[in-house]
C-alpha cells in the first residue's frame, strides 16, 4: 500500500477563506468596505508591492487588534479586493486591481491617490 505523506486535506483555516467576484459585489458594498481607513490602508499599502509578496503578519503596526485586522481582511475578500493564499503558516495577500476597476472604473485610484493623515 503506498503512503502519500505529503498530500494534505486542506486544512481548517485555508477551508475558511471565501472570496468575492468583483462582479458580485454592490457599490454600495464596495463603498462601505472603501470607508473605513484602515481598510483603505491595507489596499495602499497592497498596491506598491508584488502579488504574493506581503503576508497579514506584515500589518500588525496598525493600530488595531489582530481579531480586527481578520475582519478587516475578510471584508476586503468579502467585496472582491482582496485574494489572499496559505503558504505554510503565512498567509500571503494579492489586491485584485484589474478585476476591482473593471467592476468599479475610477474608484480604486480613488483611494489609491488619498494621503495618509
Amino acid at each position: 500500500m503506498e503512503h502519500y505523506t505529503s498530500v494534505r486535506p486542506p486544512s481548517n483555516r485555508s477551508r475558511s477563506l471565501a472570496h468575492a467576484s468583483p462582479v458580485e459585489v454592490s457599490l454600495q458594498a464596495a463603498l462601505d468596505a472603501l470607508g473605513d481607513p484602515i481598510r483603505r490602508r491595507i489596499v495602499r499599502e497592497l498596491s506598491v508591492v508584488p502579488d504574493w509578496s506581503r503576508p497579514c503578519g506584515t500589518f500588525s503596526h496598525l493600530p488595531v487588534a489582530k481579531s480586527t485586522l481578520s475582519h478587516h481582511f475578510a471584508v476586503l475578500r468579502g467585496v472582491g479586493l482582496l485574494e489572499q493564499r496559505d503558504e505554510g503558516p503565512r498567509r500571503l495577500n494579492r489586491l485584485r486591481r484589474a478585476e476591482f476597476d473593471d467592476r468599479f472604473p475610477g474608484l480604486l485610484p480613488l483611494v489609491l491617490a488619498e494621503s495618509e493623515e
